[in-house]
């Protein structure tokens, strides 16, 4: 641009725009003079009435206007808001004694402090943890587990089935954690000792059932192991997970395919305050029992189908609902919260990450 041009022509506006004392007269400025009714505007409107010749003569001197405009406001802008900022570096101060605020803090969700427990009380009875695969095959998740194609049992699971593949293979989502038991005896030589926590998957939702669920799952596959050494770790598991000594179990004959003796095992309560408390004379006026777990020897059709030889390996397996356990423990009435995302809920019942609860004095402590 020529700047004797610029300088004799436009010395009008740009020195207004120079003379701009703030931000806002000078949004003021490039509103009248850019703006849809700025006179820069209406100039470049009147290029389309020219002639060719007009329109050749005029047009590149209202562009230059424009450019030149533009160019300023820019300027100017840019210098105001230095000013601006140098004012609030002379006149802000910062109080480096002050503390942090502290930030929204997250919270430990109950279903994980309760994994990290279980993992903590069998860790010290000498439990590995192992996991497996969430979309299994139909082998892993009934067949191997006794529960053939035409096994009655198969009717007590509302089971979330994909397209066959190819070959025929029928995939699911697992519906217990039972897959893993088989996965591990499967790859990994006895003696086996695991617990396999994890998501599991049936149709149903109610105030004691969702969708979806944690459940947790041990194992224990060895030489000479009977249905005393299942009741052994049932007892010691749960009067360090309740942390009461007080605990009483009480085995009732059951049935599962999967196990042979099977039993369902009741833990006693009584009602403090209004509210089921684990632990007390469940025989006495205020006491009762209330299911918690599943639990008997492997099957030997089970143990046979993993490749191992019944007649020399034997073990127990038992498994429950995480959700059940944290309710039970923390005093929820309702599953359905647990898997709704609510903070008031989480702030409620959640914990602190630095602050959880644990077991740090181990079993029997």
């Amino acid at each position: 641009m020529n700047g004797a041009l610029v300088s004799t022509e436009y010395q009008a506006e740009l020195s207004e725009i120079a003379s701009a004392a703030s931000l806002a007269d000078l949004e003021a400025i490039r509103v009248a003079k850019l703006g849809k009714a700025g006179t820069i505007t209406a100039l470049l409107k009147t290029l389309g009435g020219m002639t060719p010749e007009q329109r050749q003569a005029e047009g590149p001197k209202i562009h230059a206007l424009r450019e030149a405009v533009t160019v300023a406001i820019a300027d100017r802008k840019a210098a105001l808001d230095e000013v601006a900022l140098d004012a609030r570096l002379a006149t802000e101060k910062l109080d480096m004694s002050l503390p942090v605020s502290p930030g929204a803090p997250g919270s430990v969700h109950p279903v994980a402090q309760v994994m990290d427990e279980l993992a903590e009380i069998f860790a010290d009875l000498g439990f590995a943890v192992a996991t497996g695969p969430e979309i299994e095959d139909d082998w892993h998740n009934f067949t191997a587990l006794n529960i053939p194609e035409t096994h009655p049992a198969r009717a007590m699971h509302d089971t979330f089935y994909f397209p066959d593949k190819e070959d025929g293979k029928k995939m699911l989502l697992r519906t217990h954690t039972s897959p893993v038991q088989i996965r591990t005896m499967m790859n990994q030589e006895p003696p086996i000792r695991i617990i396999a926590p994890g998501r599991t998957y049936r149709s149903d939702s109610d105030a004691t059932h969702t969708p979806m669920f944690h459940q947790v799952e041990g194992l224990v596959i060895d030489r000479g192991i009977h249905m005393g050494h299942l009741k052994w770790t049932l007892e010691t598991f749960v009067k360090a997970f309740f942390e009461r000594d007080d605990i009483v179990l009480r085995l009732r004959p059951s049935f599962f395919p999967f196990t042979e003796p099977s039993a369902e095992v009741d833990v006693g309560f009584t009602w403090e305050k209004g509210r089921r408390v684990i632990g007390g004379d469940p025989t006495g006026p205020n006491g009762g029992w209330m299911e918690i777990l599943g639990s008997g020897m492997v099957h030997p059709k089970v143990i046979a189908n993993c490749g191992l030889d019944p007649d020399e390996w034997q073990g127990f397996a038992f498994g429950c609902g995480i959700d059940r356990l944290a309710m039970l423990k923390y005093g929820m009435d309702d599953l359905r919260p647990f898997f709704d995302g609510d903070l008031r809920w989480l702030k409620h019942y959640g914990f602190a990450a630095l602050d959880v609860p644990t077991l740090s004095g181990g079993v029997g402590a």
